[in-house]
């Protein structure tokens, strides 16, 4: 058995720092940095990727909807052109610093809402789809499991990863709990480890409600700015490993690409 362990990161921006990047990256096997929209700037990104290369972790982008003020969280009224737009402006960003420091770019996962929203809304995930197309075929689209985002990176051609959550609350549905919601993100390091074993070992979650939920996953994702993200990230690796679960970069699975 074996997954990949990613974690959002890079999301500090000028003298606000988010997250504690350095203590965390050592435990993972991917970075989905912050390309500059909801979080991050140009020498955080440098900074991220530089540490990234250091510890062997994959680098991917993290584009969101441009809205600092809601970090990326609020569902923003976009045109396709729009959204299409910045998505192409964010990756590039993020490629030009990273390529600057040796840094390949693999994958591209969408942070916050707009990843929620691509989970359900087909025309919104086809948009999203397009703008990593157009920018590289070659990229993984990482999206929720069983998600329209996946469906859509299959038609246009893109290799897709199917991601599930360690450290959030699921409902009943497979789709993630509302940060609104109370409970919505899980803050001990045990329980999230605990998750993190269940969706590797036998491919599902239990949901809010007490349910449990099927999920296939290639990735699984850890929140950098979750308070105590680098004890939590150590918890589910050692969890993993004792499980006898190996942590591979998406580079190194057999994930199938679209036909």
């Amino acid at each position: 058995m074996h997954i990949d362990l990613n974690a959002d990161v890079g999301e500090s921006y000028g003298a606000w720092t988010m997250g504690a990047d350095a203590e965390l990256l050592p435990s993972v096997s991917s970075a989905n940095v912050a390309c500059g929209a909801h979080a991050g700037d140009p020498l955080t990104m440098a900074r991220t990727a530089t540490l990234a290369r250091t510890h062997g972790v994959a680098v991917g982008a993290h584009p969101g909807y441009p809205d600092r003020d809601g970090f990326g969280r609020r569902d923003l009224d976009m045109t396709p052109e729009e959204l299409e737009a910045s998505l192409l402006a964010q990756l590039g960003a993020l490629w030009a610093v990273a390529r600057a420091h040796g840094v390949d770019l693999v994958h591209v996962k969408p942070h916050g809402a707009l990843y929620n929203r691509a989970a359900v809304d087909l025309a919104l995930a086809q948009t999203v789809a397009q703008a990593t197309r157009r920018f590289s075929a070659d990229l993984v689209l990482v999206g929720l499991a069983d998600s329209a985002l996946l469906e859509a990176g299959r038609e246009a051609g893109l290799t897709v990863a199917a991601e599930a959550f360690a450290d959030r609350a699921y409902e009943p549905d497979g789709t993630l709990r509302s940060r609104r919601q109370p409970d919505a993100v899980h803050h001990d390091p045990d329980a999230v480890a605990a998750q993190a074993v269940s969706i590797v070992r036998d491919r599902r979650v239990r949901a809010h409600d007490g349910s449990e939920v099927a999920v296939r996953a290639d990735t699984i994702c850890l929140h950098g700015d979750t308070p105590g993200a680098a004890a939590i990230a150590r918890a589910v690796r050692e969890a993993l490993s004792h499980a006898g679960i190996a942590v591979r970069p998406l580079t190194q699975q057999r994930l199938r690409p679209a036909r």
